[in-house]
């Protein structure tokens, strides 16, 4: 995702935008604890796309 579209949301699309993110990684980390996890490299992803919405998020609120 990039942060031009995340800049573009409004904060309640981006709260909404980070419980999604944060169930995605949940659902990530446990395929990858019982080794069904096709791109491990699809964690690190997410967690940046959070970061970057949490972000956005602190400069929306300053």
């Amino acid at each position: 995702m990039k942060a031009k579209d995340i800049r573009e949301m409004t904060a309640e699309e981006l709260n909404a935008k980070l419980k999604e993110l944060k169930s995605e990684l949940f659902n990530l980390r446990f395929q990858h604890a019982i080794n069904q996890l096709d791109n491990p490299h699809k964690i690190a992803d997410v967690k940046k796309d959070i970061a970057r919405v949490m972000t956005v998020l602190c400069e929306k609120n300053a």
